[in-house]
């Protein structure tokens, strides 16, 4: 069993920049692929951004391309969500998923097993 705890999130101004973390235990997710998702209030999740398991490859969602960057420490079994140049609309419930389905790079939380509990970004305009 993979547990995850997300961290980073806060109140932060529009234009600003922040850096979520996302810590695994229970066991290593080296081969994992890794994602964050966000929900906001009143909608459903999304996808925002998913790294494979060499962190070679990774996939963005339109609405966070060129602004976000995901990253990975598989020594230190962490995933990271680089954001900057945040808009009001980024704000959510920020959440952090593992597959261990393999090389893929997924962005339905359906194909998901695991999830952390989230931590909320607020962007103030």
């Amino acid at each position: 069993q993979v547990q995850l705890v997300e961290s980073g999130g806060e109140l932060v101004q529009a234009g600003g920049s922040l850096r979520l973390s996302c810590a695994a235990s229970g066991r290593s997710v080296s081969s994992y692929s890794l994602g964050w998702f966000r929900q906001a209030p009143g909608k459903t999740r999304e996808f925002v951004a998913v790294i494979n398991w060499s962190a070679g490859r990774t996939y963005y969602a339109d609405s966070v391309k060129g602004r976000f960057t995901i990253s990975r420490d598989n020594a230190k079994n962490m995933v990271y969500l680089q954001m900057n140049s945040v808009k009001p609309e980024d704000t959510a419930v920020y959440y952090c998923a593992a597959d261990k389905g393999g090389p893929q790079l997924p962005s339905r939380a359906a194909e998901y097993d695991y999830w952390g509990q989230g931590t909320q970004v607020t962007v103030s305009s």
